[in-house]
């Protein structure tokens, strides 16, 4: 039997960097960005367990340890060891989880996930957004090509991921419904109970770099417990950029994430120190 990878993009030359989604997205969320990136590194983008096109699921209910596992086996499967990380949302958290593993030499973890504290009060806030959009982009999804040419139609739609949902092109907006449907293990992660544990001292270089208007991660709640969990990270704030900041600028999130990526052979950026980048 051949080895399953689920669905992977894999571009460019130089010291591998592995690219991971958030939940009910996948690779294609990297696609603007990849390009970018691709002149300095090796550039893997993974799809997860349970996601669109990606690995199938052996157990259930699926948990963030099972995806973030089965990560790991894939970048042991490609025969990578230490790798650069960027990640968005749960993918910034998977990132941070594989440093702790000892499989990173950075880490860019881009609004993630799981800085929720005890009080599920505003988990269960950000855990209804992402319940409507799965439960939107199934129902919708074969009326979708009637409205996605209209920027108006994917402003909205859009208006938790992205300040300019605008910005994403109509056959994009079309995937992106397509990976949000397709997640079959989207009810299983919403309601594991995991959450980023401390990581201190950092075992690796670490960017936690926030969008300065996420609607699901508030970077005044999200943004501050995670730098408190991590406090050895260096911490960027990116302005006018919504949950998934791809969408929004793909070409600062590649400067940022090539920032951090340098950190490995550098000393220019200190941890702990805050930047915000227009």
């Amino acid at each position: 039997m051949g080895r399953y990878f689920g669905l992977m993009l894999r571009k460019g030359s130089g010291e591998p960097l592995v690219l991971l989604h958030g939940i009910i997205s996948g690779e294609r969320t990297w696609s603007n960005v990849m390009p970018l990136l691709a002149p300095h590194h090796d550039v893997i983008v993974l799809t997860a367990l349970g996601h669109n096109g990606g690995p199938p699921v052996n157990t259930r209910p699926a948990s963030f340890e099972h995806v973030t596992d089965d990560v790991e086996r894939q970048l042991n499967e490609l025969g990578v060891g230490k790798v650069h990380l960027a990640g968005n949302s749960m993918g910034g958290w998977i990132a941070i989880e594989l440093a702790r593993r000892g499989r990173a030499r950075t880490v860019c973890a881009l609004s993630p996930a799981g800085a929720w504290d005890h009080d599920w009060t505003d988990k269960q806030r950000v855990f209804k957004i992402l319940s409507d959009a799965l439960r939107d982009a199934r129902r919708l999804r074969r009326l979708a090509p009637l409205g996605a040419g209209s920027k108006l139609v994917r402003r909205t739609a859009l208006r938790h991921m992205a300040v300019h949902g605008e910005r994403v092109s109509s056959a994009e907006f079309l995937d992106i419904l397509d990976d949000t449907a397709g997640c079959v293990i989207a009810e299983d992660l919403l309601a594991d109970g995991a959450q980023l544990e401390p990581l201190d001292p950092t075992p690796c270089p670490i960017t936690l770099a926030w969008s300065a208007r996420d609607q699901l991660f508030l970077v005044d709640v999200y943004g501050a417990r995670a730098r408190h969990l991590i406090p050895g990270a260096r911490f960027v704030v990116l302005e006018d950029m919504g949950h998934v900041p791809m969408f929004d600028d793909p070409q600062l999130v590649a400067q940022t994430i090539l920032a951090t990526t340098r950190q490995s052979s550098s000393d220019d950026l200190v941890g702990g120190t805050v930047t915000r980048l227009p």
